[in-house]
């Protein structure tokens, strides 16, 4: 789980890089909802990994990416009048 949650987490970054770009701005549109499937891997997998005294830096490096692409793509919707 925590090493799924990692890899949404950086394609999530990607993607709301994508939709910073001029013209590619309703990519967030379908970054956010993927980040949030990231975001919800991530914290099942720390708290999996929690539970058994395991390290836990791959869980919470995918938490804070998903985390990121989350508010800023929302960031960038608003700005961009992509929510109104």
């Amino acid at each position: 789980m925590k090493t799924a949650g990692l890899i949404f987490g950086i394609l999530s970054i990607l993607g709301m890089l994508l939709g910073f770009i001029p013209c590619f701005g309703a990519f967030n549109w379908l970054n956010i909802p993927f980040a949030v499937v990231g975001l919800i891997l991530s914290i099942v997998g720390y708290n999996q990994e929690k539970k058994i005294n395991m390290p836990t830096g791959t869980a919470v490096t995918g938490i804070v990416l998903c985390a990121i692409a989350i508010v800023f793509g929302g960031i960038r919707l608003i700005l961009g009048a992509g929510v109104v």
